[in-house]
């Protein structure tokens, strides 16, 4: 089974979830102008699965994802859209916010 690495960072009006697919943990991605590295600092806290990601999902204000799984995950539940997904060297990436 193939999990997902989460970190939650709070601020006083907002949770941001970064989430990143385990096996692209500390990799990097070019495309063009873009570079997208996938830090350990960043996105790795605790590894999860698919049922425990989306529950964190709909806790959080902000969320910064990577990798297919995370953006599948996210398109389930209407929280991002292929539209406003950007892929850097073949890797989905994206981000949202949700207003209150």
């Amino acid at each position: 089974m193939l999990l997902i690495w989460t970190k939650i960072y709070r601020t006083p009006t907002d949770t941001l979830l970064a989430a990143a697919d385990e096996e692209l943990l500390g990799k990097e991605f070019r495309e063009g102008k873009f570079k997208l590295k996938v830090s350990e600092s960043f996105y790795r806290d605790v590894l999860v699965d698919e049922k425990v990601f989306a529950d964190l999902l709909s806790l959080c204000s902000v969320a910064n994802l990577v990798g297919p799984r995370c953006i599948a995950v996210a398109e389930s539940l209407g929280m991002v859209t292929r539209d406003y997904v950007l892929y850097i060297g073949g890797v989905p990436h994206a981000q949202f916010t949700t207003m209150e």
